[in-house]
């Protein structure tokens, strides 16, 4: 299964239930427990603007984006999720947690930021934009201290950062 539905077309686009449920049902289906919708026409658009529809159990790889034009916001639509920043060894600098019951669902980042999030409630829906073009080659530097997605210790790794965000204590 493709890691993300296909980009969109056609000068304007509305987020409607009928995309949000297809999207959703992609994310349930998927290996990864997420799927992204890509809102940008083509991949070298200047301005990458996407939904990530997300599942609890999705694991993302702490990485940075390493590009001094590399900010990154995050809308939270639908759900909930917890955010962690890092230093360059690993250990949890900050966490936000964004929820839409709470109304606290907006983050805004910096370059070179070491980060990943876990997904708290299912359904969970984010509107993410950075800036452009796509370039898989520079766009992400991978933890290297953090397991890789799909390996066997991403489990375990996900799981602490799950334990950490219940209890607040380190490894």
């Amino acid at each position: 299964m493709s890691q993300a539905l296909p980009n969109i077309t056609g000068p304007v686009f509305n987020l409607d239930e009928k995309t949000i449920e297809a999207g959703l049902e992609a994310s349930r289906e998927s290996k990864r427990l997420r799927m992204i919708l890509p809102l940008h026409r083509t991949q070298d658009a200047k301005v990458q603007r996407m939904i990530n529809f997300l599942q609890p159990g999705t694991y993302i790889q702490p990485h940075l984006h390493p590009l001094d034009h590399a900010v990154e916001s995050i809308l939270l639509v639908q759900g909930a999720l917890t955010f962690f920043t890092f230093d360059d060894e690993g250990n949890v600098d900050n966490q936000y947690n964004l929820d839409i019951k709470k109304g606290t669902c907006l983050l805004d980042m910096e370059p070179r930021i070491w980060h990943n999030f876990i997904v708290t409630k299912p359904d969970t829906i984010i509107f993410e934009v950075k800036r452009g073009p796509y370039d898989p080659e520079t766009d992400k530097t991978f933890a290297d201290w953090a397991p890789k997605e799909g390996s066997g210790e991403a489990g375990d790794y996900l799981s602490f950062l799950e334990r950490f965000n219940r209890n607040g204590y380190e490894r």
